[in-house]
């Protein structure tokens, strides 16, 4: 498609350019159109006469439609002959294709599912470019998967197609303590790093609550959290390069050992892109030293409120804690039940908090804490007394999730984030939103930086339910929306919020969002159907805001 130039372009106001003066933009004026991939668009322009007599143009672009199905299952004969050309590279024992096999990794975390024509585990770069190599020959869509522990339907394949799994690839490739950095493959389990660090003092930040058994490489995927990343920043600020395979099965390296390297910061663009965008192979990370001081603390409240109005505080203070969580009472019962860490389950929430650093500053951030959780009416507030204590404190946090099992045969967690001056007001509409649709709902989140994850609990064999369920979801990510928040924090879009993009995203900023897959990933070979609204159901999702 060619592209228009100024002079190209009808201008209504170019013979009045040096006869007026206007002050106000005319009507916006639909000046051509074009079609790309059979697909037409259309770009509107407003004109503004300024004083001095020049002219300034806008130009809006609105998104081509998409309707047509991007792959079809592949036939019987093409899965042969693909299985057959995988298993000479990888062995058979490495390439899953019996119903059997798959019916494991049709599903990840999240409530969404379909099953894969075939699984792959790579051993190495190599093979994984030779994987991309085959699947582009077949046109056959390739889907990476690390732990399957992810809460959006990221990995769950939903044009079937190839699962790439990195088992295989989970080693650490090196340490260099001197200048801080680790080199590891993306099947790497994000505690196993903190645990080889730690015997030499230094551990790596992000930590979420899945962290025994979440891969790396989904962590850079999802840009994933975790509690102790409120001071620290989330997985893009603790990676500096990758090494990945793009859809050709080309072998490119981005960002570096440096903090900084000259040119577009790929490194950054390719973190958080849920595999839409290329395959990462290798991962440089940062790792820091452990603090000196820790101390971890509970403070206990009869109200949500005040639980909230308490992390405001804090922040507005300027005391930054490493972590402040919450857990509201249903997520409270489930946990102690199970982990049987002395939260107290009468409670309305529980705010759980940890400063680290030197030994002095600790001391003195922990004192400004509990009087400020004093000043809001906390019961009263723990201090855990030794590392034992304090382990068990966040093992019932992190085993939250696992804990609800015990209430609820299911839930369906949501990652909204939310201005923490808004936390009140959200979390009671999560609850009048969930009675409305008569479900049970507990809270358990990052309340430091306002990501929620509220876990509504259901029963997918009750007629209904699963669709009550979907709908209240959507009502509480347009709450957040509504407030100046956003739809995820740490979860990622996947299959789960890509209709809510629309909520806070204009057309013109997901066609943008489109042309950057489309540049990197124009067949859409790799993780497709994913993080961009489905055409057509904007409209859908905006009325149902409205």
């Amino acid at each position: 498609m060619k592209r228009l130039g100024r002079d190209d372009l009808y201008c209504p106001l170019r013979e009045e350019r040096r006869a007026s003066h206007l002050a106000e933009p005319r009507t916006p004026v639909h000046l051509w159109r074009g079609v790309s991939d059979g697909n037409i668009f259309i770009q509107a322009c407003t004109w503004f006469l300024s004083q001095e007599g020049y002219i300034y143009m806008s130009i809006t672009e609105l998104p081509p439609l998409t309707t047509s199905v991007l792959y079809e299952r592949i036939s019987s004969t093409k899965k042969a002959e693909v299985v057959r050309e995988l298993s000479a590279l990888l062995g058979a024992r490495f390439v899953l294709h019996t119903p059997y096999d798959l019916m494991l990794y049709e599903y990840d975390a999240s409530i969404d599912r379909s099953t894969p024509d075939i699984v792959v585990l790579p051993a190495s770069t190599e093979d994984v470019a030779a994987i991309v190599k085959i699947a582009a020959r077949y046109h056959v869509p390739v889907v990476p998967r690390g732990a399957g522990t992810g809460l959006s339907g990221g990995a769950v394949p939903v044009y079937g197609g190839i699962v790439m799994v990195f088992t295989r690839m989970n080693r650490i490739l090196e340490i260099d303590y001197t200048n801080k950095r680790a080199v590891v493959q993306p099947g790497l389990v994000n505690l196993h790093l903190s645990n080889a660090l730690n015997p030499q003092g230094f551990y790596y930040v992000p930590d979420p609550s899945s962290q025994r058994s979440c891969t790396i490489g989904g962590n850079v995927g999802e840009n994933a959290g975790g509690p102790h990343t409120l001071i620290y920043g989330v997985t893009t600020n603790h990676v500096l390069g990758l090494e990945i395979v793009t859809p050709e099965g080309k072998i490119v390296q981005v960002g570096g050992w440096i903090q900084d390297t000259p040119g577009y910061d790929l490194t950054g663009l390719l973190i958080g892109s849920e595999g839409t965008l290329c395959i990462v192979t290798k991962i440089i990370v940062r790792i820091v030293p452990l603090s000196e001081a820790v101390k971890t603390m509970v403070a206990v409240f009869d109200t949500m409120d005040d639980a909230s109005n308490t992390v405001s505080d804090i922040i507005a203070t300027g005391i930054i804690p490493a972590a402040i969580e919450m857990m509201d009472q249903v997520i409270l019962q489930a946990v102690e039940a199970d982990t049987h860490a002395g939260y107290p389950v009468d409670a309305a929430a529980v705010l759980l908090m940890e400063t680290e650093g030197l030994r002095e500053s600790v001391e003195e951030q922990t004192d400004k804490i509990v009087a400020i959780c004093n000043q809001h009416h906390a019961r009263y507030v723990r201090i855990a007394k030794d590392e034992a204590e304090r382990q068990l404190l966040w093992a019932g946090r992190k085993n939250a999730f696992g804990a609800v099992g015990r209430i609820s045969p299911e839930f369906y967690v949501q990652d909204g984030v939310v201005p923490r001056t808004r936390l009140p007001y959200v979390l009671r509409r999560v609850s009048e939103i969930c009675e409305s649709y008569g479900l049970r709902v507990g809270n358990v989140f990052h309340a430091g930086d306002g990501n929620l994850h509220p876990l509504i609990l259901f029963n997918s064999l009750v007629p209904g339910e699963v669709e009550r369920v979907r709908k209240a979801g959507h009502e509480i990510l347009a709450v957040c929306a509504e407030v100046g928040g956003s739809i995820t924090g740490e979860h990622g879009v996947g299959i789960e919020k890509q209709e809510e993009m629309a909520l806070i995203f204009s057309p013109v900023d997901l066609r943008i969002m489109q042309q950057v897959r489309d540049a990197w990933n124009p067949d859409q070979l790799f993780n497709p159907g994913k993080l961009f609204p489905i055409p057509g159901r904007c409209a859908d999702i905006k009325q149902l805001r409205g």
